[in-house]
């Protein structure tokens, strides 16, 4: 086929699909069926493989997820997304329906009423009328670049008719069918599951590999305009309106209110109608409409002053407490957890609540057989609020911790005048075995398919006791195993094997060392660069490295002067796994003659030589600050081949632009 013919079948092509999918995923009106749909994405796939060339961002063939990313890139919110004040009942939206009033210096205010969807704050950037960036909220002034994830979100248009720049803002969520399937899913292949969908739908998008998230079916409803140059709409409801003409997916929920009566009439119907819907809310969000108000009253540091978050209040329900178990973590910690009469709440079934120590069991004077009333701290957590002390009929037990380890039978503890009991046997195989999940989990080891399920198998077929017993599981001792077949065994062998090459704040993390996060074990990583050198660090020299303090400093030296540990490390080193940091390490001395000391500077284009995390993570390394927007704030744009808008905006504010050479000779040169 001739290029200018396979051009215009592509156009055609991809203009149908972009109809079929708006129908479906926005509309909820399909109008062919997945056969047609499934037909013609094929076609669309054979002509851009022939002719790759033609392949644009906005193909629908882009939405199942590119390669992995090595990190995410920050982004910088031209417009700040600032976070709702809350309210919590009928006086709280009054005060606020007063405050807007004085402040505007009037008696009547519209208001627009939407549903609080229960998910992941982004924006969405468009330019000449093509999606081109995605981001988190993050701090509100600085978010993530997500773009590559939300692209797989089929209900985000990827082309909009618009031809100025566009940055709409909305909640990206889990329906609540994707959220039961992909706990499903976890849950046979022995992961932890999400403990709710807006969790899930966080940690569907930022996951560093794009096709994870395109397997999620994540949703999203748009609500809100963060830049946008055209001054012709007046009222917030008017927005709505036109983003959903735009294209975009609003939720069909909103109402306008002419009253606050009428607000709080709608805040009390979806009280009771919430649990009716296919997804999660978690309250309702109350607006101004006319956008000159929402103007004048302008907003706080955190929060605008012409908009509110109605919370719902967290669902209560009345049980019977049967029993309080005791489990043991992996820093000893023993928690005591109520075994209940199964009840419904917040649209779940709860059998055990959390009673967190001793002393809040006092406190609340808790006993075996006692009626109490429980709820879902922020709908997540279940926890015992109070006991109902007229159902008492005499037969209520007052309950005492043990003095011994419910595990290993040893004497429990209270360290630094801490709440809770500890046991401090290292040998206690309830921490034994959190000690292993800990350690293959994400932030630590990271070793894919051995979740906390699996390390149960394992530590109760004696096969792992400690860590160095994970890499020495052999494929002869896996395959007798349940849901072990010959390829799962070989894809976790091949998953631990790789785990060895990790960076050292992997394993430090992995650990478990008292006080040392992931954050903490990288700067430790970084600083002494070895595992010797680590172990070798006085209490000085710990103390005197940025970030770590005082009982951090006491548990590394503690922890490395024990034998046990010193024998695990060897044991480890013997095992292959590698004991060095392996990211960039800054030039303290030369960091600041660099040309990126302190500058805020912009990577765009296809790069040659180098990926685009390489250069940032070298750039950062001499102090270079790398953020995915261009603004005025920018000092240096470094332009790859094929740099689009980007470069033009640099040009236009007269920034300084290098090419990829002029960037490896800089890069070059500081780091003879």
């Amino acid at each position: 086929m001739e290029e200018m013919k396979a051009r215009e079948e592509i156009n055609s092509l991809r203009e149908d699909l972009n109809k079929y999918n708006h129908e479906y995923y926005v509309l909820d009106q399909p109008s062919v069926s997945d056969a047609i749909y499934d037909q013609k994405l094929h076609q669309l796939k054979e002509l851009e493989t022939a002719f790759p060339h033609l392949i644009t961002a906005d193909s629908p063939t882009q939405r199942v997820g590119g390669e992995p990313l090595d990190s995410f890139n920050k982004v910088q919110h031209q417009v700040p997304m600032l976070s709702l004040s809350n309210a919590f009942n009928e006086n709280d939206l009054r005060d606020f329906d007063r405050r807007v009033k004085d402040g505007l210096g009037v008696e009547e205010v519209t208001y627009v009423c939407e549903l609080k969807i229960d998910g992941l704050a982004v924006s969405l950037r468009y330019e000449n009328g093509v999606f081109t960036q995605g981001a988190t909220r993050g701090d509100g002034t600085t978010g993530e670049d997500i773009t590559s994830n939300l692209r797989t979100i089929k209900s985000i248009p990827l082309r909009i008719n618009e031809t100025e720049t566009i940055e709409v803002r909305g909640e990206a969520f889990m329906p609540q069918r994707s959220f039961l399937a992909l706990n499903e899913a976890k849950e046979e292949n022995g992961e932890e599951p999400f403990a709710n969908p807006r969790n899930a739908a966080a940690g569907s998008l930022r996951q560093l590999d794009p096709k994870i998230a395109a397997k999620r079916n994540l949703d999203i409803f748009l609500y809100a305009v963060g830049q946008w140059e055209s001054g012709a709409l007046t009222a917030h409801s008017e927005r709505l309106e036109h983003l959903s003409n735009l294209g975009f997916k609003t939720n069909p929920e909103w109402e306008k209110c002419a009253t606050i009566d009428d607000v709080i009439a709608y805040v009390n119907g979806w009280v009771t109608k919430r649990s009716d819907l296919s997804y999660e809310i978690d309250g309702i969000v109350i607006k101004v409409d006319q956008l000159v108000y929402q103007e004048q009253l302008g907003a706080t540091a955190k929060s605008p002053r012409w908009a509110i978050a109605y919370k719902f209040p967290a669902e209560e329900a009345i049980t019977k407490l049967y029993d309080i178990e005791l489990s043991v973590g992996r820093t000893g910690v023993v928690t005591p957890t109520a075994v209940l009469e199964p009840v419904k709440v917040a649209g779940t079934t709860v059998q055990r609540a959390s009673l967190h120590n001793e002393d809040l069991i006092r406190e609340k004077d808790i006993r075996i057989n006692d009626t109490v009333v429980i709820k879902k701290a922020g709908d997540i957590i279940p926890e015992v609020v109070r006991v109902v002390t007229e159902e008492r009929e005499g037969t209520e037990q007052p309950y005492h911790m043990p003095s011994q380890c419910p595990a290993c039978d040893s004497e429990l503890v209270r360290l630094d005048e801490e709440v809770a009991l500890r046991c401090i046997n290292p040998n206690c195989p309830a921490q034994l075995k959190e000690g292993l999940i800990h350690f293959v989990s994400r932030n630590a080891m990271n070793i894919d398919g051995l979740g906390e399920k699996v390390i149960e198998q394992l530590f109760e077929a004696n096969l792992v006791k400690s860590i160095a017993d994970i890499y020495q599981l052999k494929r002869e001792q896996l395959l007798p195993l349940e849901r072990m077949g010959e390829k799962s065994v070989d894809n976790l062998l091949q998953a631990i094997d790789v785990s060895k090459s990790n960076s050292l704040e992997k394993l430090l993390f992995g650990l478990g060392i008292r006080y040392v996060g992931s954050k903490a074990a990288k700067t430790l990583a970084m600083h002494f660069e070895t595992m010797n050198n680590l172990k070798a660090a006085t209490y000085e020299d710990l103390i005197a490295v940025n970030e770590i303090g005082d009982k951090m400093a006491d548990s590394i030296v503690q922890y490395f002067s024990e034998e046990e540990v010193q024998q695990l490390v060897d044991q480890l080193k013997d095992l292959e796994l590698n004991m060095s940091y392996l990211g960039q390490k800054p030039k303290v001395e030369e960091i600041a003659d660099s040309p990126f000391y302190d500058k805020t500077i912009v990577l765009t284009g296809k790069m040659e030589e180098l990926t685009r995390p390489e250069a940032k993570e070298r750039i950062e390394s001499l102090g270079g600050k790398v953020t995915g927007s261009v603004s005025k704030k920018t000092s240096l744009v470094i332009a790859g081949e094929e740099a689009g808008s980007k470069l033009d905006k640099a040009n236009e504010l007269g920034i300084t632009v290098w090419d990829e050479q002029q960037l490896i000779d800089a890069l070059n040169e500081m780091e003879k």
